[in-house]
């Protein structure tokens, strides 16, 4: 059976755990064909980020033409964007009606904490691309950063809506706030994300793995979402599969000791 294609356009991470490499992992463990349009390349491991080089906005669009005028891509995420420029470029080709099932995930920040965005990339965001959105994924600090509020005010479940809905109305058909950095009382063993609909919103809990291996989580979740809409999933079913995806990945790779860092997570249940 013919499998079916996603594109992912974000940055390459040279430790291989996050970015266009764990979107390839994530892909592949759906049964999905990945094609990629690589919009940046980092010197970075599991301890730091050491040099970004953006590539220019055209050679992005570049790469995405080129893949959509031979594949037939049922499913889009974006990553690391890097610029303005980028994002700018990115949210032109959806309003083309080019990139089906678009999910953003706004990556402003590594895990490490090196900043992986320039100056004006969050205005392109909110002006720009979060409009072209089906679903966007911002953790805490992308969400805060994005609706201008502060991140210390996102404790609970309530704030955590509150703060998709402010999102959605940046025109996003979807928001799912991820709750990773959530430090109320109970965080310490749930992980609660809150899924913004239309007309509902879901909360998806999950257990919280100690482990520092969580290097790539983001990009895996948003990912496994593009994949299962590419496979004909419902978007709440897509995001509960891809939260239980990255869950098992988070446990197979609890106990790794792959770089002094946040290591990567374990995509193909190599840890279990």
């Amino acid at each position: 059976m013919e499998p079916r294609c996603a594109l992912t356009i974000a940055g390459s991470d040279s430790g291989g755990g996050a970015g266009i490499q764990a979107d390839l992992r994530t892909f592949s463990a759906f049964g999905v064909h990945a094609t990629t349009a690589l919009t940046a390349v980092t010197a970075q491991n599991t301890r730091t980020v050491s040099a970004v080089v953006p590539l220019r906005p055209r050679d992005v669009v570049a790469q995405v033409d080129a893949v959509l005028e031979d594949f037939p891509i049922r499913a889009v995420k974006t990553g690391m964007l890097a610029e303005p420029g980028i994002v700018l470029a990115v949210a032109q080709l959806a309003e083309q009606n080019r990139l089906a099932h678009l999910i953003v995930d706004p990556v402003l920040v590594s895990s490490t904490g090196s900043l992986l965005l320039a100056d004006g990339g969050i205005e392109a965001y909110r002006d720009a691309l979060i409009p072209q959105a089906e679903l966007i994924t911002p953790n805490l600090p992308e969400a805060a950063a994005l609706a201008g509020v502060d991140v210390r005010d996102l404790r609970d479940v309530a704030s955590l809506a509150a703060v998709a809905r402010a999102l959605q109305r940046l025109g996003a058909r979807a928001v799912l706030v991820k709750g990773g950095h959530v430090t109320s009382p109970g965080a310490a063993v749930h992980s609660p994300d809150v899924l913004v609909l239309a007309d509902e919103v879901v909360v998806l809990e999950a257990e919280r793995v100690a482990t520092v291996n969580d290097h790539g989580t983001g990009c895996s979740l948003s990912a496994a979402i593009a994949a299962g809409l590419a496979l004909d999933r419902s978007l709440p079913d897509a995001v509960r599969d891809a939260k239980a995806f990255v869950l098992a990945a988070l446990r197979g790779a609890e106990r790794w000791h792959l770089g002094g860092g946040h290591g990567p997570i374990d995509h193909f249940g190599w840890g279990t």
